[in-house]
């Protein structure tokens, strides 16, 4: 094992991803400086660096888990400042591909904070560490590195107060967490380096957001996600959120765009919602604007592929593979991301980019195939669809069919869905069996005992 020094640590970008990795960092290096464009409230607030932050987010329960593992007790404060944590199942209603999954589920709790609410918890406690400097306003518009161009030593930074001086800021390690538009392929590319390989599929997404009050009672439900069919290539979500707010969400892919005008929005969502949330949403109090965003297509940028990389540059979260949101995968990837990055450092920096980024490829790659997989489903998105992706699909298809009726099948597409399990626990010859009809009569697990849900994020006892 081999360990430079670790001195100094510069993170560029303070969402989630870098945020994560800045609290990893923070356990081996003496100093960490999180780099951010955008003022940074103390208390919850949308900004601009975040414009998907005003749509539906999920935290799921790896990821959840994840994020009490690298800051304890966080989980616990998000309830108690309000938050929402699903533990009763029976309170979703989840509708993949046209099939309603059996709410029956025996799962771990799942938190649905929004995006500024849970940024900002994580965002304070990091500001608790006092190796952590989280330094706002200031643009990033280049690295530094050796005459060789072998290593990365630093950052140019400028501050966006008038008049303000560029300044460099020497690092041992440098963290692209900047998202989608991160530039380290460009920065690559300046320095004789290859730029890493893009796959894509266009998807052609837009979605429509607005957060609401709904009448009290006017739902049983907690968590709604209605997912796109091939007949209809289009959904909905409506997220119960801390202080008793929802926000409300219906996307489109490709041409079957909706409108941003609330009422529009409400009609649009009837073509797949049950009728008691429209009445609901119909009769909700604004609290916001309608907020819309696009999103052309999944990209990954194999990093993992590349033989050249200099020393002292990692990149992290979006920057290497930013999904389809609808699926809400993001933040618990970059949860795992972060585990891979902590395991990295363990054993030392020799090759650790390559270490990392091999890493860091197998839970991209699992979120990769299942987003991928359910997108190519839809004839709207235009893509390959390679005979083994064509023969998961059915088979997937096959297991909602019985998980509409098959609790036990349910929960294990859903801990598959949520990181809990990996994708070959589907075919499992106890699930295989019931998916194929011939262990339909298997006895259902018992239920652990636990808390059921309270809406406004209080547990209470069955």
């Amino acid at each position: 094992m081999t360990t430079q020094e670790r001195t100094h640590a510069v993170v560029l970008g303070a969402g989630m991803g870098g945020l994560l990795a800045a609290r990893v960092l923070a356990g081996f290096y003496d100093r960490v400086t999180v780099i951010e464009r955008d003022h940074l409230d103390e208390t919850v607030a949308h900004r601009r660096g975040i414009p998907q932050g005003r749509h539906v987010h999920a935290l799921l329960p790896r990821g959840g888990e994840i994020v009490e593992e690298l800051f304890p007790g966080l989980l616990g404060e998000l309830v108690a400042d309000g938050g929402t944590v699903l533990t009763d199942y029976s309170r979703l209603h989840f509708s993949p591909g046209g099939h309603r999954l059996s709410p029956e589920m025996d799962l771990p709790p799942m938190h649905q904070p929004s995006r500024p609410f849970l940024e900002t918890h994580v965002r304070n406690r990091l500001r608790r560490l006092s190796t952590v400097d989280l330094r706002d306003g200031c643009d990033v518009s280049g690295l530094t590195t050796t005459a060789a161009g072998d290593r990365v030593t630093g950052v140019r930074l400028q501050r966006r107060a008038p008049g303000s001086p560029a300044e460099t800021l020497s690092a041992d390690l440098v963290v692209d967490a900047l998202g989608r538009g991160a530039r380290t392929p460009a920065w690559l590319a300046e320095l004789g380096y290859r730029r890493p390989a893009e796959v894509e599929v266009p998807v052609q997404l837009r979605y429509t957001s607005r957060l609401v009050r709904l009448r009290p009672g006017a739902v049983r439900e907690t968590l709604v996600v209605v997912g796109a069919t091939p007949e209809r290539p289009n959904g909905m979500a409506l997220f119960a959120y801390e202080d008793d707010t929802w926000l409300f969400t219906i996307a489109g892919y490709a041409g079957d765009h909706p409108s941003p005008q609330y009422d529009a929005m409400v009609d649009f969502a009837a073509q797949c919602a049950p009728p008691h949330l429209i009445e609901a949403l119909r009769t909700a109090e604004p609290l916001s604007d309608v907020a819309t965003f696009a999103f052309p297509a999944s990209r990954w940028r194999r990093y993992d592929k590349l033989r050249r990389f200099p020393d002292g540059l990692l990149v992290f979260g979006d920057a290497i593979c930013s999904f389809n949101p609808i699926y809400g995968q993001g933040m618990s990837v970059a949860a795992l991301e972060a585990l891979a990055l902590r395991d990295c450092l363990r054993q030392g920096d020799r090759h650790l980019a390559r270490r990392f980024f091999r890493a860091a490829a197998k839970p991209i790659g699992v979120a990769w195939k299942l987003s991928v997989g359910s997108d190519l489903t839809l004839p709207q998105v235009e893509a390959p669809r390679p005979l083994p992706v064509r023969l998961v699909n059915r088979y997937v298809a096959k297991v909602l069919t019985a998980a509409e009726e098959d609790p036990v099948v349910a929960a294990q597409f859903m801990r598959v869905s949520a990181f809990l399990d990996p994708p070959s626990a589907l075919m499992r010859p106890s699930i295989l069996a019931r998916v194929t009809g011939t262990g339909r009569s298997l006895p259902r697990p018992a239920a652990a005992p636990g808390p059921a849900l309270a809406r406004t994020g209080s547990l209470q006892p069955r």
